[in-house]
């Protein structure tokens, strides 16, 4: 199994508080974290927390997303060394994204900073 197939199959429930606890150390908040995965996905606050209980896997988390945002295609930066927008398209460049905008979350950047136009 390769890596990236590893990372596909990950619980979401699973990753989503190590986001959280992230951003919190960091002295961003659990909102912060909820306000950037549902500007990327189109899901709901509710939608999020039910989908932490669920056995959903971040491929699914992310083929199943109501809305995902188009201005995602505009975000720039290195995630694992690896610019996000060079990456070849597809669920492990969604999951990169929301990697991205946690770490500009948990790195203090402003709004205007971490949402793309």
């Amino acid at each position: 199994m390769q890596a990236s197939d590893k990372v596909l199959a990950m619980n979401f429930g699973d990753i989503y508080p190590l986001y959280v606890k992230k951003v919190e150390r960091k002295g961003r908040t659990a909102a912060d974290v909820l306000q950037v995965v549902t500007w990327l996905t189109g899901y709901s606050v509710a939608e999020i927390q039910t989908l932490q209980m669920c056995e959903c896997s971040l491929a699914e988390f992310f083929n199943q997303a109501p809305a995902l945002n188009p201005n995602r295609k505009l975000l720039r930066g290195r995630i694992c060394g690896i610019k996000v927008e060079e990456m070849a398209p597809g669920t492990m460049q969604e999951i990169r994204f929301m990697d991205k905008l946690v770490d500009d979350v948990a790195k203090g950047k402003a709004w205007s900073k971490i949402f793309p136009a």
